[in-house]
């Protein structure tokens, strides 16, 4: 497992009582599901697992996993994070990069301004969203749509953000003027 491994979905609810499961899938292609897979519970060591099938239903991912015979097995997987190796990925396109390289980054505003680092990244009702740590240590959840996004630069570990009217306000109050 020297090759980095990459966060690309999470494992939801089973799917009838087969052992299937649904996937919370953050990549724009489930064919990385053809790819070795690994699972995570919470901070223990990823481990591999072996896909048996995987098909969409309506419109969502579903996995069958070796060893995973019935509904109650799938379910004791719930919340396991999916991950694949980085060697598996196709190369981001220029204007693009991957989730995992941009954690750590600065987060600026669009006037240069330091707004504080992207921490780690949350996915409620499927919805992308960056946890932005201040250094005041206060948390900012910010909705990361291509719309609020405004470039980054991997070589300078930053990302600038432009988000939308009175959400800083809501975490920060007046500090931001």
């Amino acid at each position: 497992m020297a090759d980095m491994l990459i966060h690309m979905g999470t494992l939801a609810r089973p799917h009838g009582i087969k052992g299937e499961i649904c996937i919370d899938w953050h990549a724009d292609s489930p064919l990385l599901l053809d790819a070795p897979l690994w699972l995570q519970a919470g901070d223990e060591p990823p481990r591999l697992v072996r896909a048996l099938s995987c098909r969409r239903h309506k419109g969502r991912p579903m996995l069958l996993l070796e060893g995973v015979t019935d509904r109650t097995a799938a379910e004791a997987l719930r919340g396991q994070k999916i991950l694949v190796s980085r060697g598996s990925l196709p190369p981001p396109d220029e204007d693009e990069a991957y989730l995992e390289d941009l954690l750590g980054c600065e987060v600026l505003l669009p006037d240069g301004r330091r707004l504080g680092r992207l921490d780690h990244v949350e996915y409620p009702a499927d919805q992308e969203i960056w946890a932005i740590v201040t250094e005041q240590d206060q948390e900012i959840l910010f909705p990361a749509q291509p719309c609020f996004i405004v470039g980054f630069d991997l070589d300078a570990r930053t990302v600038t953000i432009d988000p939308p009217e009175g959400l800083l306000e809501i975490y920060l109050g007046s500090a931001t003027e």
